[in-house]
């Protein structure tokens, strides 16, 4: 055999592989780059990219090297939606959305638990100002805003007169 002769066909179709699966971890690398993705969003974004199913492989490399994590992303949403002051209800239904494991969404709302109430308190007061509803109907007005932002009626404080 020459050292001139083109290579073999599986040899292209394997280097093409190679190819494609490097230009599919690039494009992930670059969306991680970004902002952090739960597994579910990278694999939808990765879909256009992806000639040979090689998705799964992907995602598992780059899980491996701690480049993607759920937990982590999940951690982040919690911190931010919790700074924006959004409730827990909202955060719960985000994390469906990502297809967050349960077991993780379970460990990330358990480091707020207990704070849930004090941020609804902020937020009314934040929006309504510091005194207390003076009716029945500027407290609905005032719960439903609330409830709204994912706060579950035990957090809302209730009407008082």
């Amino acid at each position: 055999m020459s050292s001139n002769c083109p290579e073999t066909t599986s040899e292209l179709e394997e280097l093409a592989g190679k190819k494609q699966f490097l230009s599919l971890m690039d494009h992930a690398y670059k969306y991680l780059m970004r902002r952090e993705h739960s597994e579910f969003e990278l694999r939808q974004k990765l879909t256009r990219w992806d000639e040979n199913d090689q998705i799964d492989k992907a995602i598992k490399l780059l899980q491996e090297r701690k480049a993607q994590s759920d937990l982590r992303y999940a951690e982040h949403l919690a911190r931010v939606r919790f700074n924006a002051g959004k409730g827990p209800a909202m955060l719960k239904k985000e994390f469906n959305q990502h297809r967050i494991a349960p077991l993780i969404v379970e460990q990330v709302m358990a480091e707020y638990d207990g704070q849930w109430s004090d941020l609804a308190a902020n937020v009314r007061e934040k929006k309504f100002g510091k005194a207390p509803p003076q009716d029945y109907k500027s407290w609905a007005k005032q719960a439903r805003f609330l409830q709204q932002r994912g706060f579950s009626s035990t957090d809302i404080p209730g009407f008082d007169h």
